[in-house]
């Protein structure tokens, strides 16, 4: 039987005094986590909140949201971690595609929670967490947690393939996606990259990413079953995390590329000690091979980890280890891959048809494993298409070489990685469309040195018609989230470039726009 918490219940029994967590320099205890969560729980089940039901989080990251990843599985419920950079259109849209009974929200989004349970049905708690001025009928989070337990009957307890966190991602058909992962799916992914990862027990982790996404979420659970001392960046920063680093002695930190630019240009870099820093991992998004070997020039010290996957794989299909980020040496080439494949996943390059490629053919990179979720969250259409034979389908291209590393050449969605977060271009091009000047749109990941990619529209307009740049993004902006956005737009007069089948043809537009010839 597999459940989460009991790796709670572990710690605060062997190390109960040691910490477990620190958030705005206020820390907690093994045995303090413990009981928070259980009281929590025991009020979530009082207000009816039980199997299969979810319990939803709108906020930034924090203690609380930690707790989250755990307390509603102690009634067999789930978490599901908002993504707070949504517009309150995309909130609502998310919020109506899963039903959550309560919306916890921190003092900074509890007026979007506000206004988005008043538009859910579902929704018939919303709880403060933190210190802010609650209505009549909302409730503190800290209140009940604080509070003395009451006894839970265990056996209320989600294990093994009941879902503990739901986690959304945007799909090439616009429309967010809420993927369903299990108690066997995170603890799957916690123990396979131990090893790859170069864990160890009871060290500190340093989470920066949001806790929205599978990258930095994934590292809860880790740190859970490390017993490891969770050192938690409301937002990041890169001032404030070359603070945390020797103030709290940070062993392990995760990072994305867009970061670790930051890092090494703020003005305290040079002076800051990181000499407890011993690992570095990174992902979420393709990293330049210059900017790599910066970071490895400037920070000899720390050992580097590189892991490629996605949400609907907990997240983690492979890692490029340590011992391969060299920039000499027979390993040296190595760093244009990403690792080779996880002890706990079994992955292959497929044709069209599903079919098992050759060594060094392209094809698309398929997985299946303990770790891969069941699929969409009332989205049965879409879960037979991506997790169709047995396999989840990711999207992207690539190859694996003669030994065994894989190498992503594309991705077959058209999806832009920038700063780490995934857009999908057709979501942008149907809100620029809605523009009255514009006759067709397309939009592109373009390089970008510090974002990795950047979101570039390419328009065509109407007939007489005048709009600036900023315009287009300006409309834009007040309709998605900003991150999601273009930062630049071309117009240009010809028609996009279209495949046989009359879609725009991104390869040829990416290729016009590269060499200026739109």
């Amino acid at each position: 039987m597999n459940r989460m918490f009991d790796y709670v219940e572990k710690a605060a029994f062997h190390r109960p005094d040691a910490p477990s967590l620190t958030f705005l320099e206020e820390s907690f205890t093994w045995a303090q986590t413990r009981s928070r969560c259980r009281a929590m729980a025991a009020k979530l089940h009082e207000l009816g909140v039980g199997s299969g039901d979810l319990v939803a989080h709108l906020g930034f990251n924090s203690h609380y949201l930690f707790e989250l990843y755990f307390i509603p599985s102690l009634v067999g419920a789930a978490c599901v971690p908002l993504n707070y950079r949504l517009s309150k259109a995309e909130m609502v849209e998310v919020l109506a595609d899963c039903d959550p009974m309560v919306l916890i929200a921190d003092a900074a989004h509890m007026d979007m929670a506000r206004a988005v349970a008043a538009q859910v049905e579902s929704i018939t708690v919303v709880m403060g967490a933190g210190e802010m001025a609650l209505r009549p009928g909302e409730l503190s989070y800290d209140d009940i947690a604080n509070s003395a337990a009451k006894p839970l009957d265990p056996t209320l307890a989600g294990q093994d393939d009941d879902t503990i966190i739901l986690l959304y991602t945007g799909g090439t058909t616009g429309h967010p996606k809420g993927v369903e992962l299990s108690h066997n799916n995170v603890m799957s992914n916690a123990l396979g990259t131990l090893a790859p990862y170069g864990f160890k027990e009871n060290e500190t982790h340093l989470v920066s990413g949001p806790l929205f996404h599978a990258g930095s979420g994934s590292r809860v659970y880790s740190a859970v079953v490390l017993g490891a001392h969770t050192v938690i960046m409301q937002r990041f920063d890169p001032g404030e995390m070359l603070r945390l680093v020797p103030a709290y002695g940070v062993n392990v930190a995760q990072t994305v590329p867009t970061m670790l630019v930051m890092i090494l240009d703020h003005p305290d870099f040079a002076d800051s000690d990181l000499s407890s820093l011993r690992m570095m991992t990174y992902g979420a998004a393709p990293i330049p091979e210059a900017l790599l070997s910066r970071v490895m020039k400037e920070m000899p010290q720390i050992r580097f980890a590189q892991a490629f996957g996605m949400t609907e794989a907990s997240p983690v299909l492979t890692v490029l280890t340590a011992e391969y980020h060299t920039l000499e040496g027979p390993f040296a080439g190595k760093m244009t891959s990403v690792g080779r494949i996880c002890a706990h996943v079994d992955l292959r390059i497929a044709d069209a048809a599903g079919n098992a490629l050759p060594t060094g053919e392209v094809g698309e990179i398929i997985a299946r494993g303990p770790n891969v979720a069941r699929g969409y969250r009332g989205n049965p259409e879409q879960t037979a298409l991506s997790f169709r034979g047995g396999w989840y389908h990711t999207g992207d291209s690539g190859y694996l070489n003669a030994d065994g590393f894989l190498y992503v050449v594309g991705r077959i969605k058209d999806m832009i990685i920038s700063g780490g977060e995934n857009v999908y271009p057709i979501e942008v091009e149907n809100v620029i469309s809605l523009h009255p000047a514009i006759a067709e749109v397309a939009v592109i990941g373009v390089p970008d040195d510090k974002w990795g990619e950047a979101v570039q529209a390419v328009v065509v307009l109407k007939p007489a018609a005048n709009v600036s740049a900023q315009e287009i993004i300006e409309h834009a902006r007040a309709r998605i989230a900003h991150y999601k956005c273009p930062r630049g737009v071309t117009f240009t007069i010809k028609s996009l470039p279209l495949t046989p089948i009359n879609k725009v043809d991104k390869i040829a537009l990416r290729k016009a726009y590269a060499e200026g010839a739109l």
